[in-house]
């Protein structure tokens, strides 16, 4: 992967040089992700901030929402990640058929008894397909508004 990732680099500063400048190259290269595009690797796996389409605001109340009833006991900053996602697993697995692990992943289980709960209280119409697609985000945003 590391190998790959060096080619990738070196590849886009030649075209950059070539096209016209090596600050146009370094400035494709090293521009930084949003917030919430942020993946931080390693070997324990893969975690990342999950809004599903949230502002910074609704995700503060849903984190109060968790802090209140759900153990999260991390900041309330406005960013849905690991700790976040752990709190929303437990609620998940409490009481709307959640049967994965309580890793902070959102992965499929994870979005399709989010869709449960959604579905029975926050107006969430499609399948329980475990994709989250513009109605869950809609209606998760509605919950986030809500509480």
């Amino acid at each position: 992967m590391r190998a790959l990732t060096r080619t990738l680099v070196s590849v886009t500063t030649a075209v950059g040089i070539a096209a016209g400048g090596l600050a146009a190259a370094g400035t494709a290269v090293a521009a930084p992700a949003s917030a919430q595009e942020q993946v931080v690797s390693g070997e324990a796996g893969t975690l990342a901030v999950v809004n599903l389409g949230l502002t910074q605001a609704q995700a503060k109340n849903i984190q109060r929402w968790l802090a209140t009833y759900w153990n999260y006991n991390d900041s309330i900053d406005g960013y849905l990640g690991t700790n976040s996602w752990k709190a929303f697993q437990r609620c998940l697995k409490t009481y709307w058929g959640y049967g994965g692990e309580i890793d902070g992943i959102v992965g499929t289980e994870t979005v399709k008894a989010l869709q449960r709960l959604l579905k029975t209280h926050w107006g969430y119409t499609g399948l329980i397909d475990g994709i989250a697609g513009d109605g869950t985000k809609d209606a998760f945003k509605r919950m986030a508004n809500g509480i």
